[in-house]
């Protein structure tokens, strides 16, 4: 009788444990990739590379680009002007200043399209409005921007601007993640200062 007592005090114990203790994050691995694609595949929850690259050249400061892959993959290279928030941490109160900010479009990526659909899933249950998911990822943007070139003898204008966009978009890459972070504030604030120069043209 003791046995059983015990056993039930035991299970009723654990109970309570499981209603009052945080639940852990079980959306992660949630979607199926049937889900995912819905998700991708809606174009109001999507941007393509060529959008950000577009977005990130005209300096848009309404965007929140929030990188999902793990701290070490985002020291190595990450879309200038973006959060390192991985995926697990997503509901961590900590980086609640970062998400659903008001008059911010929140896009984000990771190095393909899942882990980025199931943010946008869990951003969705948390009420956060306004967000989007890279359609692609890092792999897409490298693809796209980075990787793309123009063939052939001759060249559209609407190719050519095109192609103006994700050279900008390119250098902008490349010159962000060749610094070091400390001088990161300095090179934008700098650039900024040159390019206040130019308005105006010359006297």
């Amino acid at each position: 009788m003791n046995f059983r007592f015990s056993i039930s005090i035991a299970l009723l114990c654990f109970g309570f444990m499981a209603a009052f203790l945080p639940h852990r994050d079980n959306n992660i691995g949630y979607l199926s990739p049937k889900q995912s694609l819905k998700i991708l595949q809606n174009p109001y929850n999507s941007v393509s590379a060529d959008e950000l690259a577009r977005a990130i050249v005209n300096e848009d400061s309404s965007l929140q680009l929030i990188d999902l892959r793990s701290p070490g993959e985002f020291r190595k290279v990450n879309i200038p002007g973006s959060v390192n928030i991985p995926l697990n941490m997503l509901v961590n109160k900590d980086y609640s200043g970062y998400l659903n900010q008001k008059g911010k479009k929140t896009i984000f990526y990771s190095n393909g399209d899942v882990l980025s659909a199931e943010a946008w899933t869990i951003a969705s249950r948390m009420g956060m409005e306004n967000c989007f998911v890279l359609k692609g990822g890092m792999n897409e943007w490298f693809k796209t921007i980075m990787l793309t070139e123009f063939t052939g003898e001759t060249i559209t204008p609407a190719e050519n601007a095109l192609f103006e966009v994700r050279y900008k978009a390119r250098n902008f890459f490349t010159q962000m993640n060749s610094i070091p972070d400390s001088h990161k504030g300095k090179f934008l604030a700098a650039k900024k200062t040159d390019a206040k120069k130019l308005v105006g043209g010359c006297e």
